[in-house]
């Protein structure tokens, strides 16, 4: 997720580039993301060697200097999430050990949010034990983006920014929609307080879609809280992974008289069939950032 830059603040960092105080090292996770960010701060990305052995072991190697370096570690924990989370942990304790000043992993999506708590007995709470990971490796601070729960901020112990996409959405949904006729729907009751955030930015009535979810990976639609007839609904969430939920939803918003359904997300996981259920759905469109 990529935010303007000033002139002045690109000039700043190209400064601070050339003085050897910042870099920027990518894993695997999304080289083009990697890229851009490289090109809009105009630091070039350092170079290092992030490959597999035969037995597929990952070797890091940072092929520059950068004892003494702030140092930017863009890297998502998406699929293969095992993999890229340990090239994290390896690139993180390479520049540890070459002496950085200071190590900020971005995580633009953090993979293991969604085991947020115990959600039964004798399960674990995966996303702490990853934090904690990340932390004993060597990282000084975390940047993510639309963390799943925001109290996972509080799973580590260092400086954590949770950043939003939301307002990358207000602009895209004032560009492409009468808003006296636009009403914000949270998928889910978890998700109230990222909608209503989004709804108080554009002035819009929120709504409800009441979720009784079966099993993993499977949802059933039960209720929708709001007079949603009329309105063209927007679902807002920040992951989309087998599409059921939104699929689900937008039946559910038609089926009480919306005029039609689009969904804003923040993170595309799109596991398993998604793209084929979400193609052959009742939605209008589906945006991802």
């Amino acid at each position: 997720m990529l935010k303007s830059v000033s002139p002045t603040s690109r000039g700043e960092a190209a400064i601070s580039a050339k003085n050897g105080s910042i870099k920027l090292v990518a894993g695997n996770s999304n080289p083009e993301l990697a890229a851009e960010i490289s090109s809009v701060l105009g630091v070039p990305l350092t170079k290092a060697s992030v490959r597999r052995f035969a037995d597929m072991e990952i070797f890091v190697e940072i092929q520059e200097n950068v004892r003494g370096s702030d140092v930017f570690i863009i890297q998502s924990t998406s699929f293969p999430t095992n993999d890229h989370l340990m090239e994290l942990l390896i690139i993180t304790d390479a520049l540890r050990r070459a002496s950085a000043r200071r190590i900020t992993a971005v995580i633009p999506y953090f993979g293991y949010a969604r085991q947020d708590r115990k959600a039964g007995g004798r399960t674990p709470i995966s996303a702490k034990l990853v934090a904690n990971m990340i932390t004993h490796a060597g990282a000084d601070r975390v940047m993510t983006l639309d963390l799943h729960a925001g109290q996972i901020q509080g799973f580590f112990d260092i400086p954590t920014d949770n950043l939003y996409a939301s307002p990358l959405m207000v602009r895209d949904i004032k560009e492409k929609f009468d808003l006296a006729n636009v009403m914000v729907v949270s998928p889910d009751v978890g998700g109230v307080a990222r909608a209503r955030g989004l709804a108080k930015r554009i002035n819009a009535p929120l709504a409800i879609v009441d979720k009784r979810r079966e099993r993993a990976g499977e949802s059933e639609v039960m209720n929708v809280i709001g007079d949603v007839a009329g309105y063209n609904c927007i679902l807002i969430d920040d992951i989309v992974d087998s599409g059921g939920t939104l699929v689900n939803a937008a039946d559910a918003l038609l089926k009480y008289g919306a005029k039609e359904v689009s969904a804003y997300l923040t993170h595309g996981v799109l596991s398993g069939g998604a793209v084929a259920r979400v193609t052959s759905s009742r939605l209008k469109e589906l945006v991802i950032t």
